[in-house]
């Protein structure tokens, strides 16, 4: 008897220290939940867009959606480009992995890396094929700059559009 409630006593320790790291897991990407709008430029051309980050699957994991536009130019038909990003915690239990899927048909694996204002996602090298990185930074007046950058070396990375959002709500599950 007093071996099953030791043994239960342990379980909901167990079971409370995961849960209670469950909900820290997400900690250091509060800051970046929620819904956002933005502008930005570069070769694609200038145009807007949206993006949201949010919670899903008992907040396992992070999904990330992004739609952007770049109106037809002279040169250019309209580009509408949208995409899933899922980012999910290694085995430490710290979310520092994502993959990625846009309408294109690209599939990136990213590893992450993140500051108390920054977080960089960046490509797995592979052979012949370019380096991406893609940043966040939380900006003072509470917008977010973000930069896609792609590298033939995975040293020397130049900007492909960088644009400003601004959120326009928090999360919602």
């Amino acid at each position: 008897m007093k071996s099953k409630i030791v043994f239960t006593i342990a379980f909901l320790i167990i079971v409370i220290s995961v849960n209670g790291q469950v909900a820290s897991t997400w900690d250091n990407w509060s800051w970046l939940i929620g819904n956002w709008v933005g502008e930005g430029s570069g070769q694609p051309g200038k145009g807007g867009g949206s993006f949201t980050f949010k919670t899903d699957l008992d907040q396992k994991i992070l999904i990330r959606k992004s739609h952007s536009d770049y109106p037809a130019t002279a040169n250019k038909p309209i580009v509408i480009h949208d995409d899933l990003m899922v980012i999910y915690p290694d085995n430490s239990g710290s979310p520092v992995k994502a993959i990625y899927f846009d309408n294109e048909g690209h599939t990136i694996n990213y590893s992450i890396t993140f500051s108390d204002k920054t977080i960089i996602f960046t490509s797995d090298k592979t052979l012949n094929i370019p380096v991406f990185r893609l940043t966040y930074a939380l900006m003072e007046d509470q917008q977010v700059n973000t930069k896609f950058e792609i590298s033939m070396d995975g040293k020397n990375f130049n900007t492909y559009v960088e644009g400003k959002s601004t959120r326009i709500a928090l999360q919602t599950n």
